[in-house]
Order: C-alpha cells, then structure tokens, then sequence
C-alpha cells in the first residue's frame, strides 16, 4: 500500500487545529472564519482567540500556546502515520469525502488506513449500526443486509464494534464488496483487539478502509465513541438501525443522522417480546424511522438522496427544519442532573454535585443523550440547545 510520501502543507495546518487542546471542531471552525484561513487561525494569538465566540480569555491563553506546541506533535503524528502506512487526509483535499464535510463540526482530519472509496465521486455509502450485545438474528440481518447493500454498490460504515458492526463489516467483505470501519480511538490501537484480524484482511484485500479523528496513539475510551457516531452517520446517505436496545448508543446515531445531518433514517423491525429490539421498535413506532424488511427497501429509499448527491442539491430536499424524535418523558431520577448541567461538566464533576454512583451517573447520561437532552462534547456533557 503506497504511503503518502508528503503531506500537504493543508493537512499539516489542519492537523495543527485538531491537536490543539480545547479546539475542537466548532470552535476550529469559527476561528478559521474569523482568522479568515486555517494557515491564519494557527497563527491566532490571545487577542484574536477571545473574540471568537465560545473562548474566554483564560481558554484563549491555553488555546494559543496549544497552537505552538501543536507545531511539534503534528509533526510526530505525520511520522507515526507514516510509519504505519496511514494517510493524513485533510478538510478542504479532493480525498475529503464531501457528505462529510458539510455536517455541522466535519473533522479536521482524517486519519485514513487503506484507500477511501466515498472519496471517489458517484460512490455512497450506507451506515449500518446497532447493539454490541445483538441477538443472533441482530447478526444474520446484519450480514444479509451489508452482503446484498454491498453487492449492489454501497459502500458500508460502520463502528467496528463487537455485534451488529463487525457483521455487517464482514457480510459487506464476503460479498465482494466495500466497508469504512469508522474507530473510537487512534489507529495504532484496534478496538476491539480481537476484529485485528478482521481489519487487516480488509485492507489487504483492498475490501475496507479503518479511518479515525483521533491521533494516532488515542486508547478508545467511551468518551470517544458518541463523537465517532457523527462520523458514521455524516459519510452516510442514510443510516439503518439493525437492533438496538433502548440504551443502545445506535439511537445517538440515529438521532444525529435525522436532527443534525439531515439523512434517510431505517430500522428493521425486531421481536416484540426481546429487550433487544426495544430501542428499534420504538424508533419505528414514533415514525423516527422507515421500516425496512428487505434490502430493495434501503435502496429505494436512497435512491433520491443519491440522485441529489450526484447533482449537488442534497442540502435542498429539507428546506426547512426536520421533524424532531419525538421525546419520552423524562425519568424523575434524571430531572435533577439538568439542573447540574446549568454549564459544561465532566463526570467527575456530575458525580461530586449528585452523589451518584459512577454507574449509576452513566446510565443516566446515557438515557438522557439519547433522548436528545444532553450532548456530549469532549469530556463535558451538557443541555442540548
């Protein structure tokens, strides 16, 4: 596999944004617009950072000196990649998948294992999610689906993960065809370790590309994960729920696919009586979802999106607002942990104003995040606006 013997000066600037602690993706993004280019935003000192909106002149001292510490880390990660045969590509690169780009806070880069084909004009892909923790039917529809999807020339992302991912993964590569296995951490880690195999087969065969945000040597923890999901869904037309659970993290997906990137939303419907398909049922019943029992359905409801994809109008089919999710509502127990999210907080900080048990803080994140109340942003959670 070539390596990119050079990386462009674009990339090394945009690298630069994304190492910087406490910039992520919006705030790189008003930067830029205020610095007018990526090159003067990494030149941006204290003065310039506080007048973007969001950065206090506390986060604009540590923003600006992140940015010339930045120019030493950009370079080891362009030497690790190197090393490891991962191509840096950047915001802005013809490489740049363009259905990426235009959801709300794109990466700046991406780090990129094997060839993108969603970089290639006419190519779609196709999101595939659901439980880590899916039945056995979870796995045969995933497998059949990918298989048939792929083999009619969709390209299949997914997470990667343990369950429905890695079968739809593998189904797409048994056929013939092509996966995106989108990671939660950097790509000198595999998670999870035991799909190593699987991801190298995919790259050797030319049949799948890892790719991640992340700089290389980021462990995958969960705080990574609901971040990645945006990825998934933004390099997607649409995004089919396989079988997910109520607190399934596939639902923050979904969510992000409808309300945020404007995106074909399926599920297929799961048993009634399994705890399992609780979560994709209830998308199909509060019509958050189109029910999907065969793979010509996912193809004739991305038909249109790809039509407009092909034309450059995909931004006009939704001229006004989409319909949300419809909410449930709110579990008393959760009701006091909005009243501490008055601000960005970390966990520990939730843990210390609630009193509740690490476990106990999660689960209630979690079930909060999906319902589209709380957004995670980094280590902070937050009320979703």
């Amino acid at each position: 596999m070539p390596v990119q013997a050079a990386i462009s000066e674009r990339a090394r600037v945009r690298l630069r944004l994304a190492l910087t602690p406490g910039l992520g993706p919006t705030l790189s993004a008003r930067l830029i617009d205020l610095a007018g280019s990526p090159e003067a935003a990494c030149m941006a000192n204290t003065s310039t950072l506080q007048r973007v909106r969001g950065i206090a002149s506390a986060k604009a001292r540590t923003i600006a000196e992140g940015l010339r510490k930045a120019i030493e880390l950009a370079d080891e990660q362009i030497e690790l990649a190197q090393s490891q045969d991962v191509r840096i590509i950047a915001q802005g690169e013809p490489a740049y998948p363009e259905l990426l780009a235009n959801i709300p806070d794109p990466p700046q880069v991406l780090f990129v294992r094997g060839e993108l084909p969603l970089s290639t004009p006419n190519t779609f892909g196709v999101a595939m999610v659901g439980s880590r923790r899916c039945s056995a039917y979870g796995i045969e529809q995933a497998e059949r689906f990918a298989s048939v999807l792929a083999q009619a020339g969709l390209v299949i992302v997914s997470g990667g993960a343990r369950g429905v991912d890695t079968a739809a993964h593998r189904g797409a590569a048994r056929a013939g065809g092509q996966t995106v296995v989108v990671l939660g951490c950097g790509l000198s880690h595999c998670y999870p370790p035991e799909n190593q195999d699987l991801f190298d087969r995919l790259v050797e065969q030319q049949r799948g590309t890892i790719i991640s945000e992340l700089p290389m040597q980021v462990a995958p923890t969960a705080d990574n994960f609901p971040a990645r999901n945006r990825i998934i869904s933004g390099l997607s037309l649409g995004v089919l729920v396989v079988e997910a659970a109520r607190r399934s993290g596939a639902l923050i997906t979904a969510r992000q696919a409808l309300e945020d990137h404007q995106r074909e939303v399926m599920a297929i419907p799961g048993r009634v009586d399994n705890a399992a398909c609780e979560g994709t049922n209830d998308l199909l019943k509060h019509g958050a979802a189109a029910m999907v029992t065969s793979p010509a359905d996912v193809l004739e409801l991305l038909e249109t999106p790809a039509r407009h994809q092909h034309a450059g109008t995909h931004a006009d089919r939704y001229p006004g607002e989409p319909e949300p999710i419809a909410t449930p509502p709110i579990n008393p127990a959760h009701a006091p942990l909005l009243d501490h999210l008055d601000s960005p907080r970390t966990v520990d900080e939730l843990m210390a104003l609630s009193g509740l048990a690490a476990h106990e803080l999660r689960s209630a994140l979690t079930m909060l995040e999906i319902q589209g109340r709380v957004v995670r942003r980094g280590p902070r959670f937050e009320c979703r606006s």
